[in-house]
Order: C-alpha cells, then structure tokens, then sequence
C-alpha cells in the first residue's frame, strides 16, 4: 500500500508532503506503534516565523499504539504537550545545530500543556527519531515552507 509522499522526493520542512511522509513512517512502523500501545498524547508543534506560510501547526497523536501525523492542532480527547519556536529555531533542531534542550533554556523553545504525561512516554517517543529518521533524511531544512 502506498502513501502519498512515499516517493524517494526531496520534502521541504514543514510542508504537507513533509506531514504526509511523516505520517506515512509513524504508521508503517509496527516497532513504534508496539512501542506506544499503552500512550494517549498529543505532540504538538508550532512554528512562527516560517517564510512564505507564517505559521505552521502540526501534531503528532499517540492513540493506544496508533500514532498518527496531522497538520492543525492536536485532537481533542488526549493529553498534549505543546512547543512553540520559530523557524529559525525550528530548523536549527532538526538539523542538529541546536538542543530542544538548550533551546528551552534560553526561552527559544516554550513548552506548554501536559509535561507529565510527555516525561511519563519519553521512552516510547524515543521510536519517532528512528521512524522519522528515513524522511528526515529527505528534508530541505533551507527553504522552510
């Protein structure tokens, strides 16, 4: 079965083909969805600032072992975590320049919404980098959206 932005294409940060080879990966990884079987949370992002879009919102839902990505606010019904950046340090996380640690350190990174149940599955979250490590490989982090 195929998804839309399976293809080996380049993807630009933060775009829909981007979200939707994301979501692809979370699906298709059954290690991840093991991983999370017992996690209910939201994983929502927001990122100011970004060229030509302004802003973009995208979440990431762990649904009893289902996880799924999705552009707008996180679903109703789970526990959220919410980070608000913008892109410049959006994109100097993903490239590796930057800690999401550090950055919220110095107030470049907000965090918001349910830190306990986020410290809670950080363990099982751990999987996203290895399910996303495929699209990330295939991300212009330069243009932004």
């Amino acid at each position: 079965l195929a998804c839309a932005g399976s293809v080996a294409a380049v993807l630009a940060f933060l775009s829909d083909p981007w979200l939707e080879a994301l979501d692809h990966a979370a699906r298709a990884d059954e290690a991840l969805g093991s991983a999370t079987s017992g996690v209910r949370l939201a994983v929502e992002q927001h990122v100011t600032e970004v060229p030509g879009a302004g802003e973009v919102t995208y979440h990431v839902a762990f649904d009893e072992g289902g996880v799924r990505v999705a552009s707008g606010p996180a679903p109703a019904g789970l526990p959220v975590v919410r980070f608000t950046q913008v892109h410049r340090v959006a994109v100097a996380i993903a490239r590796g320049d930057a800690s999401a640690q550090r950055a919220f350190m110095t107030g470049d990174l907000r965090v918001g919404g349910d830190l306990g149940a986020l410290l809670d599955h950080q363990a099982a979250l751990a999987g996203l980098d290895d399910a996303f490590a495929a699209v990330r490989a295939r991300t212009d982090l330069g243009g932004g959206a």
